[in-house]
């Protein structure tokens, strides 16, 4: 893995897999390889536990994203972060979230903090729908 933090994606489905494509195809490849993706697909509680004990410690990782604060893989984490001194668990995982955290800047390392708020900032109603009324 390249210089800098690293952390593991965890999610539902692909989304974690995607998520890191993502960050490979806009900020390339060495930003990506910061991110480890972990899919909770086919794991119950323990299994997913061990798997992301393993992520972890393979990666060096410093951070858990995850995707819902209250799913699988937020619990897993939890655990985990309970036996990993310390070790991050950060709840509501999106692109910018992760662009911030995994992309160098030239003001120094981005907290986590600042990468919650790069996502809670990129949210917004662009267009809105009528509802029909």
């Amino acid at each position: 893995m390249s210089d800098g933090p690293r952390a593991v994606v965890a999610a539902h489905g692909s989304l974690a897999a995607g998520l890191v494509n993502a960050v490979a195809c806009i900020a390339g490849d060495a930003a990506a390889a910061r991110l480890l993706p972990l899919s909770n697909r086919t794991l119950g509680g323990a299994e997913l536990a061990e798997a992301l004990r393993q992520a972890v410690l393979s990666a060096g990782a410093q951070v858990v994203f995850t995707d819902l604060p209250a799913g699988s893989c937020t619990v897993a984490a939890r655990r985990v972060a309970r036996d990993v001194p310390g070790l991050a668990v950060v709840c509501g995982v999106n692109l910018p979230m992760l662009l911030s955290f995994a992309v160098p800047s030239h003001k120094g390392p981005v907290t986590l903090q600042a990468a919650v708020e790069k996502a809670r900032a990129s949210m917004l109603v662009a267009a809105e729908v009528p509802n029909g009324d």
